[in-house]
């Protein structure tokens, strides 16, 4: 088994040493400044109207990306409800309904994790 050596918290200003990005402390304080996902608008209203009916009509996932080497879509089964192509930020701040079905699509867990790490303002793109 390889041990990976410690590094400072990724947290600017932490000294604590951790085996990779933040220290339990500084993680927690993040987690908590996050919200639940209740708190970040990902309420009963959300699963029962954008994400029921989102997979609903897309059973399978759309994604269209280089990462299947094809311009097929992935046709995964759907597991994520992906708010596209504006990100619920962007459609709360113009005023439009985030849990609207037409504003999502249907997609797998690694294409959603793949889409939140490229696309997703303060995502991983952003660590």
């Amino acid at each position: 088994m390889t041990r990976r050596a410690m590094s400072i918290c990724s947290t600017p200003g932490c000294p604590e040493y951790t085996s990779g990005g933040r220290c339990g402390d500084c993680a927690a304080k993040a987690e908590q400044r996050r919200g639940s996902s209740s708190q970040r608008g990902y309420g009963s209203r959300h699963r029962s109207t954008f994400r029921a009916a989102v997979l609903a009509r897309d059973p399978q996932c759309v994604c269209i990306e280089q990462q299947h080497g094809h311009g097929d879509p992935c046709r995964a089964p759907s597991r994520h409800a992906d708010h596209y192509p504006a990100s619920r930020r962007d459609l709360v701040a113009s005023g439009q309904d985030p849990d609207d079905p037409r504003h999502g699509r249907g997609l797998c867990g690694p294409c959603h994790s793949a889409e939140t790490a490229v696309h997703q303002p303060g995502g991983w793109a952003a660590r």
